[in-house]
């Protein structure tokens, strides 16, 4: 093995994360789903033409974020309804990670009856479910268009469907899948109300964990390791299941008070998850992990209400960071869950419906933490106890939303837009 990869790997065992880490940003929030680019020297600031490597645009708009596999970079988009009519579909495109050339883009026919594209639906679209890969394939949930694998040159190896439900709300569904052994795990929440772990290769249905909470998730599921078992946490309304990813069995829940939807993925610490969100009224909780059946009782170590209702924070030195659904740049106590900062982002105010000004997640790297804003650029800031902007980084070019959260590998940070896929290199030191 790689020296590098041996030294990245016995971290993550250290810190309790169970996935294979590499230099690489396999799925939605980089490695093990944490947010945290270890190592890496992404650019601070950042425009049209400074530290810009490559830009490219993309067939329609989408809320997924891009993943890295070594020289190939994926992302997922739509096109047909609120992108000049016609029928739906959607792309898996693959960009070359260095000359910003499209290695190849295939599209895949959309359901026969899709959510009507209005009301909450606008904000995000169609395509929202994050990529996921192993290295040799990548995996793909459309919701009602179902789960998707393919080769690293594009061949289509297996779709599965998973349901053709949606809530009343029209929102359409958003987890994106997670990797694990043989099995990928994806959360069809409005589809049918379940968990799914299909097999990599053949698509065969492993396990399923239904349950009608599940109806209103759309936070990615976290794997994590703890005193050596494998977890997979999923954030509800009401409750935080611990499932074993390997039969798809509850292991034990608790009672969270997060109301109505829950949009942010658990965050993993040192022998404790952290959960957000809800609404109206969003919540925070943390709970030990462990146990078996009903730990509400013993588990929960503390609850607070300045929250997070979209974007998933990221843990750093014993301390929560995120930028607000409502443009505040938070900062909590991992400890104790009260706030250490609230810093009104100056200039994060446009939004789209709902005033939202954010729905990205954060990601930490270099020290700073980086969050996009929906329309007016990313805000970097110190993942330190007091509040510093380092940079408030905007596109002239681009008026286009941006939902997405960015992929940080290296010295690049890869940035999309509804309209485009951005590279943004900081060059290597003198």
């Amino acid at each position: 093995m790689n020296p590098i990869l041996l030294r990245t790997c016995l971290a993550a065992l250290a810190a309790g994360l169970w996935m294979d880490v590499r230099a690489d940003w396999l799925q939605f929030r980089g490695p093990n789903g944490a947010g945290i680019a270890a190592d890496a020297e992404p650019p601070v600031t950042w425009s049209d033409t400074d530290n810009l490597k490559w830009k490219r645009a993309l067939p329609g708009p989408g809320t997924s974020s891009p993943i890295v596999v070594g020289d190939k970079v994926f992302v997922t988009c739509w096109t047909g309804p609120g992108t000049g009519g016609g029928k739906l579909e959607r792309h898996l495109v693959c960009i070359h990670r260095t000359k910003g050339e499209v290695l190849w883009s295939k599209a895949v026919a959309g359901e026969a009856r899709p959510d009507t594209y209005g009301g909450f639906i606008q904000d995000h679209g169609y395509a929202s479910h994050t990529p996921a890969s192993d290295g040799e394939r990548v995996y793909v949930y459309f919701g009602r268009g179902g789960a998707h694998a393919f080769d690293m040159d594009g061949k289509p190896l297996w779709n599965v469907p998973l349901g053709d439900e949606s809530n009343a709300k029209n929102w359409g569904s958003a987890a994106s899948p997670v990797v694990y052994k043989d099995t990928v795990i994806f959360c069809a929440s409005e589809e049918s109300h379940a968990l799914y772990a299909l097999d990599k290769k053949t698509g065969q249905q492993k396990w399923k964990a239904a349950g009608d909470a599940l109806g209103y998730v759309f936070g990615t599921p976290t794997l994590l390791t703890h005193e050596g078992r494998a977890e997979l946490l999923v954030s509800m309304p009401d409750e935080l299941w611990a499932i074993n990813p390997d039969t798809g069995k509850l292991r034990w829940h608790a009672q969270t008070g997060l109301p109505g939807n829950v949009s942010p993925s658990v965050v993993p610490g040192a022998g404790v998850a952290f959960t957000f969100g809800g609404f109206p009224g969003t919540r925070a909780i943390a709970v030990k992990l462990g146990g078996k059946g009903d730990v509400s009782a013993t588990h929960v170590q503390w609850t607070g209400t300045t929250s997070t209702y979209v974007p998933t924070p990221v843990l750093h030195e014993g301390r929560l960071y995120c930028a607000t659904d409502n443009g505040y740049a938070l900062c909590l106590d991992a400890r104790t869950g009260e706030p250490v900062f609230r810093e009104r982002l100056e200039g994060a105010s446009a939004t789209g419906r709902g005033g939202k000004p954010f729905y990205a997640s954060a990601v930490l790297a270099g020290g700073n933490v980086y969050a996009v804003s929906r329309r007016n650029g990313m805000f970097v800031f110190a993942a330190a106890p007091q509040f510093k902007l380092v940079a408030h980084n905007r596109l002239a070019s681009d008026a286009s939303q941006c939902n997405a959260t960015p992929a940080v590998v290296g010295r690049q940070l890869f940035l999309r837009s509804d309209a485009a896929l951005y590279c943004f290199e900081n060059p290597p030191k003198p």
